[in-house]
């Protein structure tokens, strides 16, 4: 006998729990609306539950470009000692540094702060369209098949899945169906710092620093010597420096274009390494994506014996911990009612309709030790119109997160938390804002000038910064 479909209904749906999708359904129930959000995996955070850093919040100058829900999650870090800082990294960026393990709380305490409706475990199945509006999604979980409705639907599920579903078209990777590689973040606790800062200050040919124009008048020795003095085990090991190089030569290392490496928790002396990749896998395909998880495991424990054997520092320290996904850069990019290209992001364009700003230098990796990075002008930032979050051909749609309008330059600057979070905050309020009408025609009606005074109002940057 036919099963008949559970029904649910909301004013805004969100589909995705990361970074962007986040800051979506905070923004859209703070402003009102009956909101739900619906999370594939076990845990919403996304990458901000990795260890990795969140890159894009401040510009090179060291201006905050990203505020609002993401200030509120950094305040929540804080407030239980999960908190590291924002520093520069004497390479090309600031980052903001969190305890991963704290930010797991952090965000779980702000989405129930919001009064959310959250799913986990839910994956959305298909999408009812009906001339241009998508009318409902369907949900699969072990509550079987869920029909949500809703006045707005938000995809925040990174590769575009919802806009995919409902009819919008898409670009996807570069010439010869080049994607940027995925990844999986690990990390190591009881690093004796100070001792790995001196590594870096004896043989700074490992090190990338002094990258960002901006900083020419300072030179490389200068900001070498501020990296180390900082306190932060925050360092760049380059491929093209004898210590990577030696390792691949050697084969005690696999082909990698960087060794990241941050820190997370102070106290546990605990670090996180960003190294491992596979590139050129399309991540929308499951199997393939399932197939690279064993071999980015093998990479991680080479990576830690590695740093075991050959950077001081690392002597006694312990692996202790490992992220909960793959970490994935590239898949869709939804094609919106405007496409944000490389010129917006170089020339660090302002906007009277952006909505977000970005500031992330333009990096996109590939296989073995290539990665492009290119710095933004005068170490500024560029502001995402909302034309960059509208997909074509849908009604009632927004997009936030990598899936956005962008061309794939652009995509390797905007793809990051940061901006991630500055989006999602855009379309959640947005999406608060038309479902408040009594009959929403189109998302296209909502007015960009009073989006961007209640933006303002709840904390997001949006004007003042280079």
């Amino acid at each position: 006998m036919a099963q008949r479909l559970r029904q649910e209904d909301y004013d805004v749906v969100v589909i995705g729990g990361g970074a962007a999708g986040v800051a979506a359904a905070v923004s859209a129930a703070r402003n009102g609306s009956r909101t739900l959000l619906v999370e594939a995996g076990p845990m919403i955070g996304g990458e901000m539950i990795s260890g990795l850093p969140i890159d894009g919040c401040l510009n090179t100058r060291g201006e905050w470009v990203v505020g609002g829900v993401a200030r509120e999650l950094f305040d929540e870090c804080d407030k239980m000692g999960g908190y590291v800082g924002a520093f520069y990294d004497w390479r090309t960026i600031w980052v903001v540094c969190v305890d991963p393990e704290v930010m797991k709380l952090a965000v779980m305490n702000v989405v129930m702060r919001a009064g959310i409706k959250l799913l986990l475990y839910t994956f959305a199945e298909d999408v009812v369209v009906q001339d241009g509006k998508v009318t409902g999604v369907v949900l699969l979980n072990k509550n079987q098949r869920t029909l949500v409705t809703g006045k707005v639907f938000v995809d925040c599920s990174g590769d575009g899945d919802l806009a995919h579903l409902a009819g919008a078209p898409h670009e996807m990777g570069g010439e010869e169906g080049a994607l940027q590689p995925v990844s999986l973040v690990f990390r190591m606790m009881g690093v004796d710092t100070e001792r790995l800062m001196s590594f870096v200050a004896e043989k700074p040919e490992n090190v990338a620093v002094a990258e960002n124009p901006y900083y020419d008048n300072i030179s490389r020795e200068e900001q070498l010597r501020r990296l180390v003095e900082q306190g932060y085990p925050k360092v760049f090991f380059v491929a093209k420096g004898p210590l990577i190089s030696a390792g691949i030569a050697s084969g005690e290392l696999y082909p990698t274009a960087l060794m990241g490496i941050g820190p997370v928790s102070m106290k546990r002396r605990e670090i996180y390494c960003n190294t491992t990749r596979i590139a050129n896998v399309d991540a929308t395909d499951t199997e393939k994506l399932t197939q690279t998880l064993p071999e980015l495991m093998e990479q991680v424990w080479i990576c830690s014996r590695f740093l075991a054997k050959r950077v001081p520092g690392f002597e006694d320290a312990q692996f202790s911990g490992i992220a909960p996904r793959i970490g994935i850069r590239e898949t869709r990019r939804i094609l919106g009612d405007y496409v944000l290209n490389f010129d917006d992001v170089m020339n660090a364009k302002k906007r009277d309709d952006g909505v977000a700003k970005g500031a992330h230098h333009v990096d996109i990796h590939g296989s073995g030790r290539y990665q492009l990075r290119q710095p933004i002008k005068d170490g500024g930032s560029y502001d995402i119109p909302l034309g960059c979050l509208i997909p074509r051909n849908v009604k009632n749609v927004l997009l936030a997160g990598r899936c956005l309008s962008a061309t794939r330059e652009a995509h390797g600057s905007a793809r990051v938390m940061g901006t991630c979070m500055a989006m999602g905050q855009a379309v959640g309020t947005a999406a608060a804002l038309a479902s408040s009408a009594n009959q929403l025609e189109d998302i296209r009606t909502v007015q960009v000038g009073a989006l961007r005074e209640r933006l303002k109002e709840q904390g997001a940057v949006i004007d003042g910064t280079h």
